[in-house]
């Protein structure tokens, strides 16, 4: 019999969180593998962040010309839409990514082995830990796992397998009527009505960018607002700009069935505060959008007793003040998505980073839960970090409000996206920056100022006193500083 391979860490997984978790291992001179069942690069490479953005600038393209052309003095006349080049050039630049990971795992001499991974034990007395690599089955996102192709040892396992879009209970994808955000990404044909249920980063995205070709697209959120972890404020803005971008709402409401018909769907929804006021709303596609679970199908042979808390693998990040993201069962370890929220790639990456170098011994600062920034890219823009209004107000802080409507700035102006604005939230009277909201033009570039000063614990008067460049769209965030203090120039 052969003698199983060993390494000093084995990463499950090859998304953001995995493949940086195993480079930085390597850096550290971990000998170190890295198992992906399908595509290097996870969802957020492959089904998710960058294809994404690639089809939202498309849209961003299409909606400027017909809508602004003549404006700027271009001639738009019989603006044609190629479908099939939109959604090819955006996988043609997941190709061209992934296989990048690719070359970053060779370049840093990380084993990347292509399976299945089934964790049969952990680190103890009598050995390390143990898993078997074996053929993938089922989808991209479900399955268990087929024969056995190899077993391998480890003294460690960081866990990143991600996390895969919710499914409504009395209605499952299809992929061809009923969806997920991994068919939306790759429509073969253009739908000529959506409905999307949710209106997160996701839900919103999607619903910008086929709206933006032509799609008649209808959203349906539980809550009152639309983007509900965003400032009330923001949801406000960002509803009256999608309504007259043309999208239709229903807040306040859920989705009680859907039924197949002829060429599509008839979608039954109901308020969520008196269920006898019922609609239905016929589309060709509906898109489920209503978040995300934890990813470990087949993952953990029964016998490993791994706590799973809410769907979710449990371990020490919420409880510890310096987490090492170690599981129930010793030697195992978890980052990412399928450890909870937030679910954001970047946040994925830094966990595995803190998790790695607290294997290895090293101190790190680890991640600032705090103050992490969340970002949709649809247009407007909407991004944010730290505490909304209503959180600060929950907590009793003495607070201070600093708004800029891009209205009056110059280079919004000069760019013609006057639609937006820049909300600061300080503390008295030291001012303390507690919480930024930001839509509109380049809402997710401007938001990285804001995350710096608040890791560098910056006050206020830090920011007004440092030189922003004139013209350009970060002087907004200098103004809505100005603003907490009643010192702003140009509103």
């Amino acid at each position: 019999m052969a003698v199983a391979k060993h390494y000093d860490l084995i990463v499950i997984g090859g998304g953001p969180g995995g493949y940086v978790g195993a480079i930085r291992a390597a850096q550290l001179g971990l000998k170190t593998a890295c198992i992906e069942r399908d595509r290097l690069g996870g969802v957020c490479l492959n089904w998710g962040c960058i294809p994404s953005k690639a089809l939202l600038h498309n849209a961003e393209l299409y909606r400027e010309a017909i809508s602004h052309g003549d404006e700027w003095g271009f001639s738009f006349e019989k603006v044609k839409v190629d479908w099939k080049k939109i959604i090819g050039r955006s996988r043609g630049i997941t190709d061209k990514i992934t296989g990048g990971v690719g070359f970053l795992l060779k370049k840093n001499k990380i084993d990347h082995i292509s399976g299945h991974a089934r964790i049969t034990s952990g680190k103890s007395a009598h050995g390390p830990c143990t898993i078997e690599v074996r053929k993938p089955t089922g989808d991209y996102y479900h399955g268990e796992g087929g024969d056995v192709t190899e077993t391998l040892t480890a003294d460690r396992i960081i866990i990143a397998t991600g996390a895969a879009p919710i499914e409504l209970p009395f209605a499952p994808c299809d992929g061809k009527t009923i969806i997920s955000s991994y068919d939306a990404m790759n429509l073969p044909k253009q739908p000529k009505s959506m409905l999307v249920v949710g209106s997160g980063a996701i839900g919103m995205e999607f619903a910008y960018f086929y709206n933006a070709f032509g799609t008649k697209v209808t959203v349906v959120e539980m809550i009152d607002r639309i983007l509900p972890v965003e400032d009330e404020e923001i949801s406000k803005l960002a509803l009256k700009s999608f309504k007259k971008q043309g999208i239709n709402f229903h807040t306040g409401c859920t989705v009680s069935a859907i039924e197949s018909v002829k060429g599509g769907a008839k979608v039954s929804i109901s308020s969520v505060m008196d269920k006898s006021k019922t609609e239905q709303i016929e589309c060709d596609v509906v898109l489920v959008a209503i978040g995300v679970r934890a990813r470990f199908d087949g993952l953990f042979d029964d016998r490993l007793g791994i706590t799973i808390e809410k769907n979710h693998i449990h371990t020490d990040f919420r409880s510890a003040e310096e987490p090492s993201y170690q599981t129930s069962v010793p030697g195992i370890y978890a980052i990412g998505d399928v450890i909870g929220p937030p679910w954001l790639a970047h946040v994925a990456s830094e966990e595995a980073v803190a998790c790695v170098e607290r294997i290895a011994g090293h101190h790190t600062l680890g991640v600032d839960y705090a103050a992490f920034p969340g970002c949709t890219y649809c247009n407007p823009q909407i991004a944010s970090i730290g505490m909304t209004e209503r959180a600060v107000k929950e907590k009793g802080i003495d607070y201070q409000v600093g708004t800029y409507q891009f209205k009056s700035h110059g280079k919004a102006i000069a760019i013609g996206a006057m639609e937006g604005m820049v909300k600061i939230l300080t503390s008295k009277p030291y001012g303390e920056i507690l919480g930024a909201h930001i839509i509109g033009e380049d809402a997710t570039e401007l938001i990285a100022e804001i995350s710096l000063a608040i890791r560098l614990e910056a006050t206020a008067e830090d920011i007004i006193s440092t030189v922003h460049a004139h013209p350009t769209m970060h002087e907004a965030i200098h103004e809505a500083v100005l603003a907490t203090e009643n010192r702003a120039i140009h509103q």
